[in-house]
């Protein structure tokens, strides 16, 4: 006989279960099994029956997270347990004082565990669970009361409605459970692009936008939030015997909620010590921020014995770095002419503290950038580091200060006075003069660094022998003596004997570096790479014509026909036979062949801005495991790994189908080569 069909009410049983795995799956294991089509049309078949019929609607559906009404104010609600905030050290001596404290209060002799976990940069909250649902939830408040947000809780996609239980496991009758809301960095970005658009004031800082949303009165804004949750622990529970804090950890991952992968346990506080001074290295490697690390005893029993002092327990400690964002004065924004002519504007700033590191410049972009973020001089702005990386203006803090007006490029080049072009799809503004003083001292100066990276020679030395009129090329660089060199203010003979060493070493670089350093246009690190491996040599590519060049990946008609126009210019052909008579290698070597690996046949196009790499450190990864990488989009490609402001290459790979990766996936894809 025919299997009978469900009724109503098992069927939206069935669409429950199915969706809530679906969403666990996507929000808490990354690893989704279905497409969002597919998603899509279970969550609707069940929004559908519920619709139609409301006694089938449960309080833990999925179909509550799309918000509630909104609430004319939120709810005093008291904790179960009481949510202490933490002492704070920011030094290695503060944490071994701290140490040495534990010890004291327990018996010098008696052995200490500890469990470090990221310090979440968001909103702590209380979520109670009873009989394994999701029954409501606070923020932490003054600690023992906080402020019922349940509703707007439940449109957060990553907290469990109920929890994972094996078939015959009991669940607790009651359960409250720590976690940090937060706004991953992604979602940030885009959410204040979002309030600059509608003229709204930009949110500082990803805890701020976090915190914001979460206490929004309706609870439809914040369904429309890219919130996330990770749990870091337990608080009043009830049927439950765990030893330790790391225990109750895996328990809580056991049972589906979302507990950060970066949790270590550690039998030592040296091991502490050093582990919070590496994650201050790797943080710019999450896609969400962090201001620390939580270092916890781990024993239960250890932590009653130790106790608090008014709500601070004696058994944690915050260990904080500095923050990652400020607010300070846009003072003025200035614009440097390229070695390609393009014009790139930057912030002059009045000194911040952005992460440890006094702030004065940031960059801009472009002339689009700036106008779509409203950004104005005399602003008060948003400034924001990672790493290393050079600092970014996020955007105004709103209202702008009086008097304020609208950037606009100049109309003529700042150091030539050509009037200024802006190519048709480009996002730069340019100065088309070939003569333009920007083609010479800048390109030097790109020379010394980014593509030879000789040492000790740096912009200020270079802008130096430009303006004594010493050096005026890059043929001059190389027949610079040491005696020259010595008639500079501040020159002895160590320190120019280093220099003229290191420029002649720098004949010894691949021939990929040369490339890239001879300001062919439209002739980047990733092309110059591509154009050694298929030419190999300089007198190759210099007899090619511009179908051979069309033949090299990632190199569409318009580039090479600028790469062929290069080399068909006489005094481009005269410098690079300077160079060579010089000694520079115009020739591949076998460190430039292409290296075999997991990731061999596959294309990528790296486009936008990325936090945690630079563009060549990104591409030399992928091609140390056997990739390539293309400056362009076409069927070949694998995928568009795109950054901040990736521009039209974004749209191209939208529109041909291309997968899109972020910087995260960036980070596993080579993890996982």
């Amino acid at each position: 006989m025919p299997k009978a069909s469900p009724t109503k009410a098992e069927r939206a049983a069935q669409l429950r279960a199915l969706v809530e795995h679906h969403l666990y799956r996507y929000h808490v294991l990354d690893e989704p099994e279905v497409s969002d089509a597919e998603y899509d049309r279970l969550f609707d078949e069940l929004k559908t029956l519920e619709d139609a019929n409301p006694e089938l609607a449960t309080s833990d559906s999925p179909t509550r997270r799309v918000g509630a009404p909104p609430s004319p104010k939120f709810v005093k609600v008291a904790h179960l347990s009481e949510m202490g905030s933490l002492e704070k050290v920011n030094t290695d001596e503060g944490l071994l004082k701290w140490a040495e404290d534990v010890r004291k209060r327990l018996g010098t002799d008696e052995f200490v565990r500890y469990v470090t976990e990221p310090k979440i940069d968001g909103s702590a909250v209380a979520l109670v669970y009873e009989d394994g649902v999701f029954a409501r939830g606070a923020t932490r408040g003054d600690g023992l009361r906080g402020e019922d947000v349940t509703a707007n809780l439940r449109t957060i996609r990553a907290i469990l409605p109920r929890m994972i239980l094996a078939e015959d496991e009991p669940a607790p009758p009651v359960l409250e459970v720590r976690g940090e809301v937060y706004m991953p960095l992604v979602g940030f970005r885009r959410l204040n692009e979002r309030f600059t658009r509608e003229g709204k004031k930009a949110a500082p800082n990803p805890r701020n936008a976090a915190a914001g949303s979460l206490r929004q009165l309706n609870p439809g804004v914040t369904a429309e939030r890219p919130l996330s949750i990770w749990v870091h622990g337990l608080g009043h529970h009830e049927g439950l015997s765990i030893e330790g804090h790391w225990d109750a950890l895996g328990w809580l991952r056991g049972r589906g909620f979302r507990t950060n992968p970066h949790a270590e346990r550690h039998d030592s506080i040296e091991a502490v010590a050093e582990i919070c001074r590496e994650w201050e290295r790797r943080r710019i490697d999450l896609d969400y921020e962090i201001d620390g690390l939580v270092v916890k005893v781990d024993s239960f029993e250890q932590q009653d014995r130790l106790g608090a002092l008014h709500g601070r327990p004696r058994w944690a400690r915050a260990y904080k770095w500095a923050p990652m964002t400020a607010q300070t004065k846009l003072v003025r924004i200035n614009i440097r002419v390229g070695r390609t002519g393009n014009l790139n504007p930057w912030a002059q700033l009045e000194p911040v503290e952005v992460g440890g590191v006094t702030v004065s410049t940031a960059t801009l972009h472009n002339q689009e950038d700036i106008n779509r973020k409203d950004i104005r001089e005399g602003d008060t702005v948003i400034v924001q580091r990672a790493g290393d990386v050079i600092p970014q203006v996020v955007g105004p803090v709103l209202p702008h200060e009086a008097r304020t007006k609208p950037f606009r490029m100049p109309r003529s080049c700042p150091l030539c006075g050509a009037e200024i072009v802006k190519p048709e799809g480009e996002a730069m503004h340019r100065c088309p003069n070939s003569k333009c003083e920007s083609r010479g001292l800048e390109t030097l100066i790109h020379w010394v660094g980014a593509a030879m990276d000789i040492e000790g020679v740096g912009e200020q030395l270079v802008r130096r022998l430009w303006r004594e009129g010493i050096v005026a090329s890059m043929p001059d660089l190389y027949r610079l003596t040491k005696e020259r060199l010595m008639e500079l203010d501040g020159y002895g003979e160590i320190s120019a004997s280093n220099a003229v060493d290191a420029i002649a070493r720098s004949c010894e670089r691949p021939f990929h570096r040369v490339l890239f350093g001879l300001n062919i246009p439209q002739v980047g690190w990733v092309t110059a790479q591509n154009l050694a491996r298929h030419f190999g040599s300089i007198d190759r590519l210099a007899g090619a014509s511009q179908e051979d060049i069309q033949e090299v990946d990632g190199i569409g008609p318009d580039r090479a026909e600028a790469i062929a126009e290069w080399f068909s210019d006489e005094s481009n052909r005269t410098l690079v036979n300077e160079l060579r008579s010089l000694g520079l290698r115009l020739e591949a070597g076998d460190e430039e062949r292409a290296r075999k690996g997991p990731l061999t046949g596959s294309t990528y196009v790296i486009t936008g801005t990325l936090e945690g790499w630079s563009r060549d450190a990104a591409q030399a990864a992928l091609e140390e495991l056997g990739g390539k990488v293309s400056n362009s989009v076409s069927s070949k490609t694998t995928g568009v790994i795109a950054g901040e402001n990736p521009g039209s290459k974004l749209a191209k790979a939208q529109r041909a189908g291309v997968p899109i990766l972020s910087e995260q996936d960036l980070a596993a894809l080579l993890g996982r080569g």
